[in-house]
């Protein structure tokens, strides 16, 4: 069983948005009801290796977060400027468009080159995000079954494929309960050369392409196809 989580590297799960665990039903309901909901987002925003890190992470990483914080702040300094410049030009009669359109691709060129600039610089935070997420990952399934199997439920859906749901079948505290056991915490800085799941995939699947294209012999040269024979024009007698 495989769980996959939504990308989080950018700005984190908003905890604001994720419902928080329901007050659990008794055993018995869940028995006799056999269906248990899960928000794997909120479950893992909640637990306790995931907040962990969190806190660990502004401290660990200060020096990156604070460089990209200043950096964010020159560039919004050095863009303002300019943002005030073309919208009082283009809202002047007979503006010259041509120019309008150099001035607004510098512009999109300085965003652009300073979302890679900012990237780059909080490259090792998304890292440590991803490395984070990745550790609950691998104990996700085990906690949902694990929680599943204590409360007799057969079959454990999400809230996005569910149109509605009693309280009682929530078992979100149940697999916080069983992940917080099985992941009290988590390593906050990947070992070096560390690459979250889906590169290195794509990096074996590559490997192994390579290995399979090196591993086929040569394709024999084609037979020369012999010219066809000349025939001689028959002498009239």
């Amino acid at each position: 069983m495989k769980i996959l989580l939504k990308p989080a590297l950018a700005a984190g799960i908003a905890l604001a948005s994720l419902s928080a665990p329901a007050v659990i039903a008794p055993a018995a309901a869940q028995t006799a009801q056999g269906i248990g909901v899960v928000n794997i987002n909120a479950v893992v925003a909640n637990s306790n290796a995931y907040r962990t890190a969190q806190q660990q992470r502004q401290t660990t990483y200060q020096a990156q977060i604070e460089q990209a914080n200043q950096r964010r702040t020159a560039i919004s300094q050095q863009l303002q400027p300019m943002v005030t410049q073309l919208q009082t030009a283009s809202q002047q009669a007979n503006a010259d468009q041509a120019a309008l359109q150099q001035q607004a691709g510098q512009i999109q060129q300085i965003e652009e080159a300073g979302q890679r600039e900012l990237q780059q610089i909080l490259a090792p935070v998304a890292l440590s995000q991803a490395y984070v997420e990745e550790q609950i990952n691998d104990q996700l399934a085990a906690a949902i079954q694990s929680a599943a199997t204590a409360a007799n439920v057969s079959l454990v859906v999400t809230p996005d494929s569910v149109l509605y749901a009693a309280p009682s079948h929530n078992m979100n505290q149940q697999v916080l309960d069983q992940l917080n056991t099985l992941l009290p915490s988590a390593q906050l800085t990947p070992p070096e050369g560390w690459l979250p799941r889906q590169m290195r995939e794509q990096q074996e699947a590559a490997q192994a392409q390579a290995g399979q294209g090196a591993a086929q012999p040569a394709a024999a040269p084609a037979a020369a196809t012999p010219a066809p024979a000349v025939q001689q024009p028959v002498q009239g007698r």
